[in-house]
């Protein structure tokens, strides 16, 4: 007997419940929460070790009357944590960076307490210039997450941080504000990362000459930004390239190895092969979908 118009028993379950584009969205979703949720653990054992600001070192400097050729080494890097964290969540960053001829690497902690991001980029304005000082350079490379890289770019556009940034690549930085979880409200620096506060209208402000080559990277499975293309700098006086990534969550995209292999690009490309390198590199290390 012949039978049609009926659907395999072999076919699954969740393809017969959701298109097919459905489907995919949701096994990529289940993957990224299952990657968010390994990550938040293993931060959590990493914070303590995290919370006490790290020691300051200066690099060996050669003889004053000794010939420098800045055009041959890197600058420092620092990278600086967003809301709630510490420095612990650059470990693999990190230690990425220094395998690939990074030499002088710093990671920043702000106070926990902090309550205003101006207050905040003032702060990294003297940590900064302290780094050059130690390290006789004249400018350095920042690598922010979430809210760090809002506090840098805060310093870079605002505050004449341009002259001492080279390059700043943000990872999930809610550049036009983000409205996830109204509750946190309360806070006044989450109040500051709201679309149209008073902070995020500065930022939109003219920012003619800024010298600073930024790269945000973001994430379309970010479940802290909202929408999705805040993460995304959109200014007409800035450099900036956007570089997107699929399938990985907001706490990945400092951790991943094919965003740092993403970041490292971006750091060492020249200004205008920026975008086209970081994406590259994202695409080639990890196999995600680059946009």
């Amino acid at each position: 007997m012949k039978v049609t118009g009926t659907e395999s028993p072999l076919i699954p379950l969740r393809q017969r419940l959701l298109p097919g584009r459905l489907t995919g969205l949701s096994v990529a979703l289940l993957k990224a929460t299952a990657l968010e949720i390994a990550i938040l653990a293993g931060h959590l054992l990493l914070y303590p070790s995290g919370i006490v600001q790290e020691r300051r070192t200066s690099p060996a400097l050669p003889p004053s009357d000794t010939t420098r050729l800045p055009t041959g080494t890197k600058p420092p890097v620092v990278l600086l944590h967003g809301f709630i964290d510490n420095r612990s969540v650059f470990v693999l960053l990190r230690r990425n960076l220094a395998q690939h001829g990074r030499q002088h690497i710093e990671s920043l902690n702000y106070s926990p307490l902090t309550y205003d991001i101006r207050t905040a980029a003032e702060l990294l304005g003297r940590h900064i210039e302290d780094i050059c000082e130690r390290t006789g350079r004249d400018r350095v490379d920042i690598v922010g997450h979430s809210l760090g890289g809002l506090i840098a770019r805060y310093y870079v556009q605002r505050l004449g941080g341009d002259l001492r940034v080279r390059t700043l690549v943000t990872l999930g930085t809610p550049h036009s504000g983000t409205r996830v979880v109204p509750l946190m409200n309360a806070h006044p620096i989450v109040r500051q990362m709201r679309p149209g506060s008073a902070v995020i209208k500065e930022l939109c402000e003219p920012a003619p000459d800024c010298r600073t080559r930024f790269v945000s990277f973001w994430s379309d499975l970010d479940h802290l930004m909202d929408p999705l293309e805040t993460a995304a700098i959109d200014h007409p006086d800035l450099l900036a390239q956007s570089v997107q990534v699929s399938g990985i969550g907001h706490l990945a995209l400092p951790v991943h190895p094919a965003v740092a292999t993403g970041i490292r690009q971006a750091l060492d490309s020249e200004e205008t092969a920026v975008r086209t390198s970081a994406a590259e590199a994202v695409a080639e290390a990890g196999g995600l979908t680059v946009a």
